[in-house]
């Protein structure tokens, strides 16, 4: 064993102890971290507008402060944006992350210099949880790569903007430097296509242990190495690569392909990253499915608050604390941050899995669902049904979407799942019917609206080869953080891939 690979397990053990100091006080670690955020903010524009002067308690807090969404936060936004300091945190951001808004168009979120150090250490603390649990460290040795945006940033009344995970290339520690890909150069490439194949160039002779980055997007790199080895599996190619690393998105989907693609099973570790926060990672069981969770991080200068996602649209629902959340239920995720995001509801839903430590996984969201019918189904049981689906069939997808079709031609209306497949099922009207049983199964409404002959069966679209990657390409999207949304409740992704002709 490496020097390094020793210092990695001793301090993983100092790292592993420290988390379950705060993780099995959750309650006492919340409020620290509340008042903690109410008194640097007392002085900022924000602060002196919902008189955090004033506020002593959470219930002070909430009844001051309205849960928002970015267009609600904009006006403060935009006043930091230009260059005035103390409007939503003391001080000026040392950064805006730009983000790629489903609903708001490019939203520009502050990174502070209290904020940003927890974006790196959950990071590393993430990996250093799987070192302390599974006594692999032997990877530390190897070559690192994260398949991220361009570290190339703009300037702006001393403000540095970019790319979330461009900025947080500027804190590789010096450690991993020499251990990380691509180089610099590579990395600063704009165009997603041309910076793969430079990778590819890069990285196919090196001893790559660790890969990290969105499925969708490691997938074409994986593509594209296979190529340029004239057709050989990806664990060939990297003997030693022992780690995928990956957020943003359900990985079950893509294991299937995974595997296949690399030729046998590696370890994995979840990772919930956000613009607006590192929320959690996985921290154990990393061999296998992630049906446990990740565990949320309770002690990183982020207060969390949590509303029901079924009463989320009400006109006064009930905000949770952690101390008040329960196993199963799906919740809209609200956060206060020492970037200066006050009860901001970040549009993503969470469901726990565990209450001591707390720990969750994404359930879709709150935007991002079908309920054209009432059935206000959500990406966790689409998930659920396509995994099915495709273990009872032992096909491989390389990625899918669902859409309402209100309006059919002919019968009553459906869900279409439009699905890129690798290899087809051989029956596909037996895979359609494992979808909507599982669909059924999951969710009571969907399945009284299939009784109730207001909803016919599932309808499912093939999607050409590279069909999906086509449409990210149209829309200015391919590569990076951007990701396809599992499903929408209305047609504008499903009738974009039909007109271009990739069904």
């Amino acid at each position: 064993m490496s020097i390094k690979a020793l210092a990695a397990k001793l301090f993983a053990s100092k790292i592993y102890h420290q988390t379950q100091t705060w993780a099995q006080k959750p309650v006492e670690t919340q409020e620290k971290i509340f008042q903690k955020l109410i008194k640097n903010a007392k002085e900022t524009s924000f602060g002196k507008d919902h008189h955090f002067n004033k506020i002593k308690n959470v219930e002070d807090f909430q009844q001051n402060v309205p849960v928002r969404d970015y267009e609600d936060l904009k006006p403060y936004i935009e006043k930091v944006i230009k260059g005035e300091a103390d409007i939503l945190w003391k001080g000026k951001p040392l950064y805006f992350a730009k983000t790629s808004g489903t609903t708001s168009g490019a939203k520009f979120i502050p990174l502070t210099k209290e904020s940003m150090p927890y974006h790196i250490e959950a990071a590393r603390n993430a990996i250093l949880h799987y070192v302390h649990e599974t006594g692999n460290a032997d990877f530390v040795d190897g070559k690192m790569i994260f398949l991220q945006g361009s570290p190339i940033l703009t300037e702006k009344y001393g403000i540095k903007f970019g790319r979330l995970s461009g900025i947080v290339a500027h804190f590789v520690p010096k450690y991993l430097q020499k251990n990380r890909m691509p180089s610099w150069e590579t990395n600063c490439i704009e165009d997603w296509e041309t910076k793969v194949d430079a990778i590819v160039d890069e990285t196919i002779k090196e001893n790559m242990s660790v890969i990290s980055g969105i499925p969708a997007w490691v997938q074409m790199y994986f593509e594209r190495l296979q190529q340029k080895s004239g057709g050989k599996k990806i664990g060939d190619i990297f003997k030693n690569f022992k780690l995928f690393i990956y957020g943003g998105v359900n990985y079950e989907p893509y294991r299937a392909k995974f595997e296949n693609m690399i030729g046998r099973k590696v370890d994995s570790i979840e990772l919930f990253p956000a613009s607006e926060g590192f929320f959690a990672y996985q921290s154990r069981n990393f061999g296998i499915k992630n049906e446990e969770g990740m565990l949320l991080l309770l002690n990183s200068g982020i207060f969390y608050e949590f509303i029901k996602a079924d009463e989320f649209f009400e006109e006064n629902p009930k905000v949770l604390t952690i101390g008040e959340v329960e196993i199963g239920v799906n919740y809209v995720l609200i956060i206060s941050t020492n970037a200066g995001l006050w009860r901001y509801n970040i549009g993503d839903t969470v469901q726990f899995t565990s209450l001591l430590p707390h720990r969750v996984i994404v359930s879709g969201r709150i935007k991002h669902y079908i309920s054209a019918f009432g059935e206000h189904v959500i990406a966790n049981e689409v998930e659920n049904a396509m995994e099915e689906a495709v273990a009872s069939t032992n096909i491989v997808i390389n990625e899918f979407t669902v859409a309402p079709q209100i309006n059919p031609a002919n019968g009553l209306p459906y869900h279409e799942w439009l699905i890129e497949f690798e290899n087809e099922p051989e029956n596909m009207e037996i895979f359609a019917e494992t979808i909507d049983n599982s669909m059924r199964r999951q969710n009571i409404y969907y399945d009284d609206l299939i009784t109730g002959n207001v909803l016919r069966k599932v309808v499912v679209t093939k999607v050409s080869k590279n069909g999906f990657q086509d449409y990210m390409k149209s829309q200015g999207k391919l590569g990076g953080q951007n990701k396809i949304p599992r499903l929408s409740n209305n047609r504008d992704i499903a009738d974009n891939l039909i007109k271009s002709d990739n069904i």
